[in-house]
């Protein structure tokens, strides 16, 4: 099985080429808001799985402790996930609500798809 945070590497790492790709299309095309939505919604769903991969890795420690296990985190992500649609409401004309909606959750779709390429190459 992979680290996680080698997982992580590889998100972050396709996260960052979409975000370029939403420059450019930002950059030349007429829909803006569209790109800037993805923009902010994988900004803010890449920190969301950084937050899960911190609070995973935590748990694996208290676990293998023998500690009580704590939270997982699903409040501060929950919250982030708000502050992303807020930002989208707040400025409508700039951000598209359901680009950003649909951006959040982009890094665990790169996820499912890479699980799915690990399991097919390794099994």
């Amino acid at each position: 099985m992979q680290d996680l945070q080698q997982v992580y590497a590889r998100q972050k790492k396709l996260v960052f080429f979409l975000l370029a790709f939403c420059a450019l299309g930002w950059g030349f095309t007429p829909v803006q808001s569209v790109f800037a939505g993805l923009a902010i919604g994988s900004l803010f769903g890449l920190y969301n799985f950084w937050l899960l991969v911190r609070r995973l890795e935590k748990f694996d420690r208290s676990l293998s402790e023998g500690k009580k296990v704590a939270s997982l985190g699903t409040a501060l992500r929950f919250a982030s996930g708000i502050a992303a649609v807020a930002i989208a409401i707040s400025i409508p004309e700039h951000i598209h609500l359901a680009s950003t909606v649909i951006g959040l959750m982009i890094p665990y779709v790169y996820l499912l798809v890479d699980r799915i390429v690990y399991h097919v190459k390794h099994h």
